[in-house]
């Protein structure tokens, strides 16, 4: 079996059906799910991808000086997480002719891992609840579940990550 592909419309309709609603088919369609689906889908998912470095979404990318002697962050580029140099704005002051940067950058669902997803629909349920249920207690158990689920989620994450540097580490071999 496979893995799971997810879409917009996905997780999406996995958030709507964690507050009792119907799922939708569309972004278009002329409804207050659909409607809150479109409006907080992307910052959502921006937001979600620049709280943590999360290794799907971390990329080391080459820059090289534009005309006027600057690097420019890519516009796909959430968070700057390695640099040298000076930020200034989506710029990188550096005395390299090249700069090799680590960033998290948008990722399209269909990259989410598992984990990923399933952290994105809780989100997305917290955000959609206040508006479609206006049932605080729902908010908050969804408040907590969501935190849960962050936590879960960097978790995971985190123990997927090469674990390589902890072999050569002095003390650890000082002791052997």
């Amino acid at each position: 079996m496979g893995v799971k592909m997810f879409t917009k419309i996905d997780l999406c309709s996995m958030a709507l059906l964690k507050l009792g609603e119907k799922p939708i088919q569309s972004l278009n369609e002329d409804c207050v799910a659909a409607k809150l689906a479109q409006s907080l889908f992307n910052p959502v998912i921006d937001t979600l991808l620049s709280m943590f470095p999360w290794h799907f979404a971390t990329q080391s990318i080459l820059l090289v000086k534009n005309s006027d002697g600057d690097f420019v962050i890519p516009q796909n580029v959430l968070r700057v997480l390695k640099w040298s140099g000076k930020i200034i704005g989506n710029k990188i002051e550096s005395n390299s002719d090249t700069l090799n940067i680590t960033a998290i950058v948008k990722t399209e669902p269909e990259n989410f891992p598992g984990y990923f997803a399933n952290l994105v629909a809780d989100k997305l349920a917290m955000e959609f609840c206040i508006p479609l249920t206006g049932d605080a207690n729902v908010f908050r158990m969804m408040s907590a579940i969501y935190e849960s689920e962050y936590q879960s989620a960097k978790f995971i994450d985190s123990a997927s990550s090469n674990q390589s540097n902890i072999d050569n580490f002095s003390l650890i071999n000082a002791r052997f």
